[in-house]
């Protein structure tokens, strides 16, 4: 089996926009890793986050606001022959973003970021209350860097697999 670069923007928008929560990594001072799973937003080049206003993620990005985000698709198990137990792999794509989080303190702003937050999961449109935007800590994330893969894409010549 296979894995390959993707490089068309279309593909790697689309694996972005079709999951619903991305991996967000951070390092902390002495260098100890720390990954969060978090809901997000995207819209032209841009991840949007939000959290509590405090918190050990925010501890973390006031001194090292570089971060790591990962998206995966739903994977699905495969293999090249049914007997052969090292031809098994996980079919999947997925993305890896570099970038450095800029948190967003306009009322504004953060209500027009709330809605690209939630146009990842729904077309309803919403209200916020003052004390919830207020309240909230909005992250953007412009992307730096991005890599994205298609792994495990199997030989034409593969017999058929039965996904589970």
């Amino acid at each position: 089996m296979k894995t390959y670069t993707i490089e068309e923007k279309e593909q790697i928008e689309k694996i972005i926009k079709s999951e619903q929560i991305c991996f967000v990594g951070f390092s902390e001072k002495d260098g100890i890793p720390y990954v969060l799973p978090m809901n997000y937003g995207y819209e032209e080049g841009i991840i949007y986050l939000h959290s509590g206003p405090e918190g050990k993620a925010i501890r973390i990005l006031e001194h090292n606001p570089n971060v790591c985000i990962t998206f995966c698709t739903q994977p699905k198990l495969i293999w090249q022959h049914p007997d052969v137990a090292c031809s098994y792999r996980m079919q999947s794509g997925s993305v890896i973003c570099n970038g450095v989080v800029e948190f967003e303190d306009n009322y504004d702003e953060k209500v027009k970021v709330l809605d690209i937050i939630m146009r990842q999961y729904t077309d309803k449109d919403f209200k916020y209350s003052s004390p919830a935007v207020n309240n909230v800590k909005i992250w953007k994330v412009v992307i730096d860097s991005i890599t994205a893969k298609d792994f495990g894409v199997r030989h034409p010549n593969a017999a058929k697999a039965k996904f589970r």
